[in-house]
């Protein structure tokens, strides 16, 4: 099968570009894929993180993708169609996860000449969502034939804004890219970890709200690029008794170094306070590290279901240490989430994925 990707690659960082280069290579394995990527991806001004584009220093694998897709200028649309209709795909594979994307996606989608277009559905409403996100989505959903969805409440979005429209639910495979667990270097503390980009969705305020009262012999880390001032969160960490005992690594987390912070850590926490699915337990779950995550969009599906992890009920700060308090006084707890990373380990495959994806595409 001749599959086209259209999305972000490399050079662009982030999630979605680590996502969609192992996405790349698992279809590559049993078919001709090609990717086109975006020349530009978000206006500078609008984008809250310091940069979109992988550093010397990210140690980023490069991929191979035609950068045409420029989200601002129409004119690259009708390029970027004209392209791909040339390479004549038998799929079109379009990852989507905001609504900003709505219209140069779905006007491609459109003109492509593809066999089939598939939308890959991250997010069909994003975690900020906006009065104008519902509309702009259903154009880009009445282009596809039909769709992934990374989660079940990625589903019923998509259900509520296009009734009936063929799909599949996968669960996020797991990230194998940044290498094997290292040998722990510190066993004094019980070592919570909140990894990955900090918005306000994410609730690192709870984490810290819920940390004030732990024992002292609990250990706080931190670590990510912040998407706006990090300064409500730093007065917060000030204000604690054991502000010692949080250490913050703030900026983008190149992929050799995301090993150290997992290998470190006991327990890593998403205290959401909305969610579809997450890249960051994938990548807990390839460490073997278990998971607090709270009851809110795919987390319990993704998380409480296949018992890698524990799940709060919902995302408040008594609530979230409690559940650590229990984690720790209960061995059986980590026992149990060990088992089931393992089995994880086996199922959730890029070979998997990607097999899955084709064999629902040949359905449409």
């Amino acid at each position: 099968m001749r599959i086209a990707i259209l999305s972000s690659f490399y050079p662009l960082r982030g999630g979605i570009s680590q996502f969609n280069a192992a996405l790349l290579q698992g279809l590559g394995k049993c078919h001709k894929v090609k990717a086109w990527n975006y020349s530009r991806q978000y206006p500078s001004f609008l984008f809250p993180g310091k940069t979109q584009y992988v550093t010397p220093e990210d140690e980023a694998m490069p991929v191979e993708a035609q950068a045409t897709l420029d989200t601002l200028n129409p004119f690259t649309w009708i390029k970027t169609a004209k392209a791909i209709r040339a390479w004549k795909p038998d799929l079109l594979i379009l990852p989507y996860w905001m609504s900003w994307f709505a219209l140069p996606l779905g006007y491609v989608a459109r003109r492509s000449g593809a066999g089939k277009c598939l939308g890959l559905l991250h997010n069909v409403i994003p975690h900020e969502p906006h009065f104008f996100d519902a509309p702009l989505t259903k154009y880009f959903l009445r282009a596809c034939d039909g769709f992934v969805c990374m989660a079940g409440s990625v589903e019923n979005d998509l259900l509520r804004l296009r009734p009936g429209a063929p799909h599949i639910v996968q669960q996020h495979p797991l990230y194998t890219h940044f290498g094997d667990r290292l040998p722990r270097k510190r066993t004094d503390k019980k070592t919570l970890l909140f990894f990955g980009l900090i918005r306000e969705y994410k609730g690192l305020d709870i984490l810290l709200e819920a940390f004030r009262a732990l024992p002292e012999d609990y250990r706080l880390v931190i670590a990510g690029e912040c998407y706006g001032p990090f300064e409500r969160y730093q007065e917060i960490i000030d204000s604690l008794p054991g502000k010692d005992r949080v250490e913050v690594f703030q900026g983008y987390v190149r992929d050799s170094e995301v090993k150290n912070y997992f290998s470190e850590a006991d327990l890593v926490v998403l205290p959401y306070r909305s969610a579809t699915q997450s890249g960051i337990s994938a990548i807990a779950c390839h460490f073997g590290v278990p998971m607090l995550v709270t009851d809110v969009g795919g987390l319990r599906e993704e998380v409480g279901v296949s018992g890698t992890g524990i799940v709060a009920e919902r995302p408040d700060p008594e609530v979230i240490r409690a559940e650590i308090l229990r984690f720790f006084a209960d061995d059986s707890l980590r026992k149990g989430c060990e088992e089931a990373m393992a089995c994880e380990r086996e199922r959730l495959s890029w070979s998997a994925f990607s097999a899955a994806l084709t064999e629902f595409a040949k359905t449409l």
